[in-house]
């Protein structure tokens, strides 16, 4: 009779606590010799019970609500933790995007190439005086197909591409192959004053304060270069110092991975950021020399660009890809406070394109869909990040072969990829050559993977390519989470399997299986929810995940 009652409940509630009549029936017909509102009273005791035990979310034990229902970090013993990731995003997460007035319309011409036109009404918004905000207007393309045989360049701040919404605008790619849109600046950093240097025997990943030789000459406000560098110690370290393929060496991180922090406070020696720094700094790797810490004015990036609401569409092929010329879709660096918004690709080779000197950009409800057939090993990217604070929100992408997202070399986060889904044999993977910081957070790639992992000779020598990472209740067929030497990546409340490798060494068998990351809660989800939405929660208060569409 318990378990009638329990599957009487289910039916009665089903996996919410609301009442309907029909359900009400449904559960009575279960149970046809029982008084009806008794059974009920049962059926829901039952229930509840049921429903709490089943569906209570776990914790996680390195970032979960404390008891006053606030996040609580843990530490490793030499104070690394979760970082805050709520900074990615458009002005630093938390601000909505801008509903820009539109200043020119253009119509299609109805001939082969509407490039010129679209050009010049970029040209001629970007001559407009910007209001307080920096917003020139928008030009806005009417419903109808434009042809482009060219590229359209976005060079100017202030200046948005919109179309008419729901793929009514569609920007059909034809000649040769080319890129889409260019969204790009010229970066230039100027040095002020000279370099001090970072004194800190060990400065954890999530850390916010730093201490320098002299501040003195360091005010809030500021932005800093802050330099990791690449020494033949660490490299032996990592294990990366050995890697070859046909014969020939392959080399791993050649150039020091610098990053850009803007100042909080000053104390004494010690410098609060605002961002954390998403990768750690080990003073045993560069034994003779401190990393230098730099002031510096960045100058030259463009910012509040957008392109929304359009359809681009390329030539359905097949594509040997690094071998065949390629209708890619948009490229996007030197670039801040910027956005693409209800953007859809298809059949473009690399699709969304974020470059090392991009800063707090918000890519949201931009999809994918990739029907052209890769015939080579080497895979396409629909959402390609190199820059930092971008976040990724309610994409999807549909296409075999492919890279669904992907950090490239070097890259400091933080870097979210929210609440979007991946159709196909795809995978999120990290590509290639050392980038920290990345969440992935309640995404869904059903029949593909997601994967922090060595890609060791894979490529051109990828190796190790991400640490300090995080997936966050996610979906996908299988999950590969691996830790690097002296770091570690996270794997918690994410469902799917949780896959073991070794490093791919070119031409060779497989060997014993890496170490693996931290794996809390599989199969189960944790609280809170959604990481990013709960440390933009605290950070920023409600309004701010509202101003998100949250």
């Amino acid at each position: 009779m318990c378990l009638q009652i329990v599957a009487a409940a289910r039916q009665l509630l089903g996996n919410a606590p609301e009442f309907s009549e029909d359900r009400v029936l449904r559960a009575r017909c279960m149970l046809p010799n029982m008084r009806r509102w008794p059974v009920l009273l049962l059926l829901c005791s039952a229930w509840v019970a049921a429903f709490a035990k089943d569906s209570s979310p776990s914790q996680s034990q390195w970032v979960h609500f404390g008891p006053n229902g606030k996040l609580v970090y843990a530490e490793s013993p030499n104070g690394d933790r979760i970082p805050d990731f709520s900074w990615a995003g458009y002005r630093g997460g938390g601000v909505a995007l801008p509903v820009v007035a539109a200043r020119v319309t253009v119509s299609p011409t109805g001939g082969a190439d509407d490039t010129a036109a679209i050009q010049a009404a970029l040209d001629q918004v970007a001559k407009l005086a910007p209001d307080a905000r920096g917003l020139r207007g928008a030009v806005e393309l009417a419903r109808g197909t434009f042809h482009l045989a060219g590229t359209l360049h976005m060079n100017a701040s202030g200046v948005v591409l919109r179309g008419a919404g729901n793929n009514a605008t569609v920007l059909e790619m034809t000649g040769t192959p080319h890129l889409a849109i260019e969204a790009m600046g010229e970066v230039h950093q100027n040095t002020l004053g000279q370099p001090t240097m970072l004194t800190d025997a060990y400065v954890p990943a999530g850390a916010t304060v730093i201490h320098v030789a002299d501040a003195s000459g360091i005010h809030a406000g500021d932005t800093l270069m802050i330099v990791k560098p690449v020494t033949p110690e660490w490299v032996h370290f990592m294990g990366m110092d050995h890697l070859s393929r046909n014969g020939e060496p392959e080399e791993w991180v050649k150039n020091d991975i610098r990053v850009w922090r803007r100042v909080a406070s000053v104390a004494g020696d010690a410098v609060t950021l605002e961002v954390p720094l998403t990768d750690s700094f080990d003073s045993k790797f560069f034994p003779s020399f401190r990393p230098p810490v730099t002031r510096v004015e960045v100058t030259g990036r463009i910012a509040e660009v957008g392109v929304e609401n359009l359809r681009i569409t390329a030539p359905k092929k097949s594509i040997n890809y690094r071998v065949d010329a390629e209708f890619d879709g948009i490229q996007m660096n030197n670039i801040v406070d910027s956005w693409l918004r209800s953007v859809t690709f298809e059949d473009t080779i690399n699709s969304v394109r974020i470059d090392i000197d991009a800063e707090r950009l918000t890519v949201v409800n931009v999809d994918v869909i990739q029907q052209a057939a890769v015939t080579s090993s080497a895979k396409p990217f629909d959402f390609s990040v190199q820059g930092t604070q971008v976040l990724l929100d309610r994409c999807t992408g549909k296409g075999d072969s492919v890279f669904y997202v992907a950090t490239q070399s070097r890259s400091e986060g933080p870097v979210v990829v929210l609440h979007c889904r991946f159709e196909g044999d795809g995978a999120i993977e990290p590509h290639q050559r050392w980038s920290t910081g990345l969440l992935v957070d309640n995404c869904e790639v059903p029949d593909g993977g997601i994967n922090l992992m060595n890609r060791g000779e894979m490529g051109s020598g990828h190796g190790w390519t991400i640490g300090w990472s995080v997936l966050w209740n996610n979906k996908a067929k299988g999950i590969l989470v691996q830790n690097p030497p002296g770091d570690a990546n996270w794997s918690i409340g994410d469902s799917g399997i949780q896959e073991s490798a070794p490093m791919p060494v070119f031409g060779a068998p497989g060997g014993m299986p890496l170490e693996g990351g931290i794996v809390e809660s599989p199969g189960k989800p944790v609280e809170p929810a959604s990481l990013y939405l709960e440390q933009l929660r605290e950070r920023l208060g409600p309004a701010a995940v509202a101003a998100i569409g949250y």
